[in-house]
């Protein structure tokens, strides 16, 4: 995120506060949003676009409180909508009534422990949320009420059903699967893999419709063809080497150093295709956390 321009008196203070709480409480925001979105990379778009709305309402921030559970309340916010959009909300979250007297809230079963945040998938958002929010980011039943615009009953209840659930859940049989790609997908992601590997720039540019778009994290977002995106890579004094791999469930290129295998990743970059042609790339280069989050990373093979 660029730096902003300097403002006078409290709004100045604002956007200096703004700053050192986005670098201290980036990595959780990304936690909690990969979980929540059950994507490893959605999960770090969802924090970029709810950063980039906290910054342009900034001014109208209250600073008289704290900016880190606003910025959680934006981030959180953001969750959701990406799940409306997604269509993954169960009939049962908007028909579950927040009753009256609730249960008392049972600590985390046997089921849970700290496999918790990898199975909060299943749950209807709110309980997805709670669930998370208490039992992985140890916020109290007041804060987790704020977050989520509940009330505290509420969130009880909501805890209730999201560990009854999360306990009768059968043991997990390991990791996402492979991801099945169009034919086409498939040749394009693959060949660009294979050009970039080349150092085949001007090959892997004829890949790309003239309105690609670009995200790098960071550093860039707008038309591809105004970034020294390729450029940058060619320069690199070390080279990266490119993979085609599942990342925790979703195609990526995986990025590493060359010379050092596949144990450790330098970067995701995900790529998407529409109509037999190449039209953005998110760059998550700048974002180690979400390397950090994924939990499954393997080369895609090629089909039979």
């Amino acid at each position: 995120m660029d730096e902003p321009q300097a403002v006078p008196g409290r709004l100045d203070a604002r956007y200096r506060a703004f700053l050192e709480t986005v670098g201290q409480l980036r990595p959780k925001l990304h936690r909690y949003c990969a979980r929540m979105t059950g994507s490893t990379l959605d999960g770090e778009d969802v924090v970029q676009d709810a950063l980039f709305d906290a910054y342009r309402r900034l001014d109208t921030y209250d600073d008289s409180r704290p900016i880190g559970p606003w910025l959680f309340r934006i981030a959180h916010n953001r969750c959701i909508d990406f799940l409306r959009r997604r269509n993954v909300r169960l009939e049962a979250e908007d028909a579950a009534a927040e009753p009256a007297i609730t249960e008392a809230v049972e600590p985390p079963g046997p089921a849970l422990g700290r496999a918790v945040e990898h199975v909060v998938q299943h749950l209807p958002p709110k309980e997805r949320a709670c669930v998370l929010l208490k039992d992985v980011f140890d916020y109290t039943i007041e804060e987790i009420a704020e977050l989520v615009a509940s009330t505290p009953g509420g969130v009880k209840a909501a805890l209730h059903r999201g560990r009854e659930k999360l306990n009768a859940l059968p043991p997990p049989t390991g990791g996402s699967p492979t991801p099945v790609l169009p034919n086409e997908t498939d040749r394009l992601l693959r060949l660009y893999v294979e050009r970039f590997n080349q150092r085949d720039w001007d090959g892997l540019r004829a890949l790309i419709a003239a309105d690609a778009t670009l995200r790098v994290a960071d550093w860039f977002e707008g038309p591809l063809r105004e970034s020294p995106y390729f450029t940058r890579y060619a320069e690199l004094a070390v080279p990266l080497f490119a993979v085609l791999a599942d990342v925790d469930g979703q195609p990526a290129v995986v990025l590493h150093t060359a010379g050092r295998g596949l144990a450790e990743p330098r970067a995701f970059v995900r790529v998407s295709v529409d109509e037999g042609t190449i039209v953005h790339i998110t760059d998550y280069t700048h974002c180690p956390w979400v390397m950090a989050t994924a939990e499954h990373v393997s080369p895609i093979r090629t089909h039979a």
